[in-house]
């Protein structure tokens, strides 16, 4: 079989494609036919070798994909040949709060991830994924989706009448600005971008704000909540963006601080937590309880991803270089 590798802390050119025995499911274990992957800024930083220090080499690459169920190990019971799951994030990660365990079995990371014709993953980390969704549409949804659904109703105990604010037009943000309108939320949109803000008016938001042209867009988000701020925040952006976000929410309010895309760290005006009397909560993906019921929520109300392109297996190395020039609206898939 094919299998993309990094070998090295070079760049993307260090991903390269290699041949594998195919391997075989142990006990316990399921063998997936990959049938589509999707893409997490995750990824480029681990492809590139900015992601840590401890990250070993070689590895596979990538957390997100779908595959058919092909064997099965002695005493498989949760799945059948010829099913359709995804793979959740953290393979440990089945219910409860989050632990340093836990995070030790991410995949596309702590462990190898997808990025191969064939799979195979313990049977209890795997979700069966809604009927409705393509396969790209699908693969879509173990990081970004689960990351979103976990900010707003797991942690972030979002109601009916909220005001969520969503930064740019990346996965997370836009999966936040979906689940947000079914729960009856209103959605404050930024991007750089007039088109991406239109294609987000299109999906339910209420309020978008071009934060190139304006720049303060914090003031213009207190301006449009009269004053008062938003009840929760989907923080993607990181080093630049945070202290703006610590402006816009309101007294009280949720900050799910979820990305890095601008820089790991910055100074923290830590007195505006204090005096406003916020949280902030990171977020790192979540469980796969998490994953089912959010699975139920998006056949319930037939919600489909916003897939931007679709890569062949064999394009992975361009697939990320576009990720990488931001030009996505949405989830950048490869097909296998």
């Amino acid at each position: 079989m094919k299998v993309w590798e990094v070998h090295s802390k070079e760049g993307l050119d260090a991903l390269t494609l290699v041949e594998k025995p195919e391997p075989q499911p142990k006990a316990g274990q399921i063998l997936l036919k990959m049938r589509a992957a999707s893409l997490n800024y995750r990824d480029l930083l681990t492809v590139k070798g900015a992601y840590g220090s401890k990250q070993k080499l070689p590895f596979v690459p990538l957390s997100d994909g779908v595959g058919e169920v092909v064997a099965v190990g002695e005493k498989v019971s949760r799945v059948k040949v010829g099913d359709r799951v995804a793979g959740i994030f953290m393979q440990t990660w089945l219910e409860g709060e989050f632990s340093a365990d836990k995070s030790k079995s991410a995949l596309g990371g702590a462990i190898d991830g997808i990025l191969a014709e064939y799979v195979t993953l313990d049977e209890d980390g795997v979700v069966h994924v809604p009927k409705h969704l393509s396969d790209e549409e699908a693969a879509s949804l173990p990081c970004a989706a689960v990351t979103a659904w976990n900010a707003l109703t797991t942690d972030g105990k979002l109601k009916a009448g909220d005001t969520i604010l969503i930064q740019g037009t990346g996965g997370v943000s836009i999966f936040a600005l979906q689940f947000g309108k079914i729960m009856g939320a209103q959605v404050i949109a930024t991007s750089s971008s007039d088109l991406k803000l239109d294609k987000l008016k299109q999906l339910g938001a209420s309020e978008v704000i071009n934060y190139k042209t304006t720049p303060n867009w914090d003031e213009k988000v207190w301006e449009l909540t009269n004053q008062v701020g938003v009840d929760r925040i989907i923080e993607v952006g990181g080093a630049e963006t945070f202290n703006k976000s610590l402006r816009a929410v309101r007294y009280g309010g949720h900050i799910s601080l979820i990305g890095v895309l601008s820089g790991f760290s910055a100074d923290v005006s830590t007195v505006s937590i204090l005096h406003k009397g916020m949280t902030v909560q990171g977020i790192y993906v979540g469980s796969r309880a998490m994953f089912e019921a959010m699975n139920r929520a998006i056949a319930l109300h037939d919600i489909k991803p916003i897939v931007d392109r679709v890569f062949p297996f064999e394009e992975a190395r361009q697939a990320l270089e576009y990720m990488e020039s931001g030009a996505h609206f949405g989830k950048i898939a490869l097909r296998f």
